[in-house]
């Protein structure tokens, strides 16, 4: 062996040991919200990510929808309508908040248009999905993680 062959081999292992020390000193990206999402439902069991989100939106919608300044809202809904409802929900939630899902439904601005949303069905709203959240005891910085991914779509709700 030459030295300068032995000069290569030992350039090509050195950087390989380099980056293999790289990847492992390289902290893991941190769980997505939707990782962390996580509920016991009604019997005790422990559920996460897609499951969790359709607990809390069962709730939410049913929240709503008891709401005196809300309830006028749904009260036309059909059975059907109610769970296309909720699934589109749960879609919207599990995106925003890092899952595999994809909301394909209208824009919020399209689908609230004419509908003219107040203020106040607006903070009902937030009341009824905080309640849900707060029954399953969803931690509280994965709440406002959850409220601050919402929040921006008022102001294509509100007053559309």
């Amino acid at each position: 062996m030459t030295s300068t062959q032995w000069f290569r081999g030992s350039l090509s292992l050195l950087l390989l040991s380099g980056l293999l020390a790289a990847c492992a000193t390289t902290p893991p990206p941190p769980p997505s919200l939707y990782q962390r999402l996580s509920v016991k439902d009604g019997t005790g069991t422990l559920r996460g990510g897609r499951d969790a989100i359709a607990l809390v939106v069962d709730d939410f919608v049913a929240n709503v929808v008891a709401d005196s300044r809300t309830k006028a809202r749904f009260s036309g809904l059909q059975p059907a309508q109610v769970a296309q409802l909720k699934s589109r929900l749960s879609d919207q939630i599990c995106e925003v908040s890092g899952g595999p899902c994809g909301y394909y439904g209208g824009s919020m601005k399209d689908v609230h248009k004419g509908m003219k949303i107040t203020e106040a069905e607006w903070t009902a709203t937030v009341e009824a999905l905080v309640k849900a959240m707060d029954k399953y005891r969803i931690g509280t910085k994965e709440k406002e993680e959850m409220l601050a991914a919402l929040g921006p779509m008022k102001q294509d709700i509100v007053g559309q």
